[in-house]
């Protein structure tokens, strides 16, 4: 995708853009994007000193993507202050931000109409197959395999006959099973790398929990069965974050340092499923890769991945560390990790522990502790090792005075509250208070 120049409202970016395969795409008649910001990284008449490298979450298609990065860049742009600070501390600062593309909606638009009739636009038409149409959305986000689409097949039809049963009907049970079979991101415990980590998965459990805590849902039309396969689709997109994190993010981190002096600075910054690919892009593949040398921030903003993913023994299975317990251990980021909280955020609260595939007295931890499955965008970084510190969010004026190698919490339900639908305020994260958080993160390894 081509460089998008500066506005009045916010700063030049490049969007590096991929395909779901890992591919980067081809279609930008400048050539391959990647390659001209390895070029400008190695040109010594470039003068950039600082890349911000970032990851949205789930975004469907490229226009989502952009829309996005300026909302976001346009807070970021509006910290005036922030900027003037890193010009005092790093003379000759000049930043270059970097924002990545990859295909990352976990559910349909899928809506029923009167007397249980209902269509899926595709490209803004309604198909004249509907169920076909279903099949086609769910089977790219899940699982494309003969099996896969015939499951995704029955539970459709089965909502036909009834979106809302009492049970689900065996055959939407059998269909469920074998849907998450296709799947194949395994059940390895809370231990296992994104998308894996479940205990299992059984899809009347989860069915009885959506429908016992419906209004906090938000349950709409399309709802009922509907709402196991987009617990299911939003699992998968935890399991794709990882690969793409890991194959795709950590081999072009690695390219712009091998490209860049060594005194270019790397911040990294990631939303929701975003904060997975930006943490499996500093671990590197399964957990256990190299990077050539420490970022200087890591901001989590409203994480969907395990409150356990950085610590080096997860309570509830003494001796073994998270998953990208690496990152904090082997130092690979020398300044503080930024991580965000809010309760609005439904897409953490209640999706992300849906899908580990618990009954909800396992999945929900009482008033005051932690849950087995939980997610970062509610309960933070936690664990031991993880030099932890909780804070609320500030102004867009306050001193932070983060520490280099500190994890911090920052509680900010304040500012992010704002949204409707199945992820709930998840995406109302571009405030200046949240952008100033983020700076001073990348502040204080400048500052140490």
């Amino acid at each position: 995708m081509p460089r998008f120049a500066a506005t009045d409202q916010r700063v030049a970016y490049d969007l590096v853009s991929f395909k779901s395969n890992g591919d980067e795409r081809k279609d930008d008649p400048h050539g391959l994007m990647s390659d001209l910001v390895l070029r400008d990284l190695a040109s010594d008449e470039s003068g950039i000193t600082d890349v911000f490298l970032l990851t949205h979450g789930w975004m469907g298609d490229i226009p989502a993507a952009r829309s996005h990065y300026d909302k976001w860049l346009a807070a970021m742009t509006a910290c005036d202050a922030d900027m003037a600070l890193m010009k005092q501390a790093r003379p000759g600062f000049k930043p270059r931000f970097v924002a990545l593309h990859w295909p990352s909606m976990p559910w349909g638009d899928e809506s029923f109409g009167e007397g249980g009739s209902f269509s899926v636009p595709v490209d803004g038409v309604a198909s004249a197959d509907p169920v076909e149409a279903m099949v086609n959305d769910y089977a790219e986000r899940i699982a494309d395999t003969p099996a896969a689409r015939d499951a995704i097949r029955r539970i459709v039809v089965g909502a036909i006959d009834d979106v809302e049963p009492d049970t689900l009907p065996q055959d939407v049970f059998a269909a469920y099973r074998q849907l998450n079979y296709e799947a194949d991101m395994g059940i390895g415990g809370v231990g296992a790398g994104p998308g894996g980590d479940r205990s299992g998965f059984d899809p009347e459990s989860v069915y009885q929990s959506l429908r016992e805590d419906a209004p906090s849902f938000g349950l709409f039309s399309g709802g009922g069965i509907f709402g196991v396969l987009r617990t299911l689709s939003f699992w998968r997109m935890k399991d794709r974050s990882r690969w793409f994190g890991e194959l795709v993010g950590s081999r072009l981190l690695a390219g712009m340092m091998q490209a860049s002096p060594r005194n270019l600075r790397f911040h990294l910054m990631g939303h929701g499923f975003g904060c997975i690919v930006m943490s499996a892009t500093l671990a590197g593949p399964k957990g256990r890769g190299r990077v050539a040398r420490p970022v200087e921030s890591l901001a989590l903003v409203q994480g969907a991945l395990s409150i356990w993913s950085y610590c080096d023994d997860i309570p509830a299975t003494p001796g073994q560390p998270g998953y990208f317990n690496k990152v904090i251990a082997d130092r690979r980021g020398r300044g503080p990790i930024l991580s965000t909280q809010s309760v609005f955020d439904t897409a953490n609260g209640k999706w992300y522990p849906l899908g580990a595939g618990v009954a909800g007295q396992v999945a929900f931890a009482s008033p005051g502790e932690l849950p087995k499955y939980g997610a970062l965008g509610t309960h933070g970084i936690r664990g031991p090792g993880t030099n932890t510190t909780d804070r609320t969010l500030l102004p867009a004026t306050g001193d932070y005075q983060f520490v280099p190698g500190t994890a911090y919490n920052l509680e900010c339900s304040e500012v992010i509250r704002d949204g409707a639908g199945r992820g709930g305020a998840h995406s109302d994260i571009c405030h200046p208070q949240i952008a100033h958080a983020v700076w001073q993160a990348a502040l204080a390894s400048v500052r140490g």
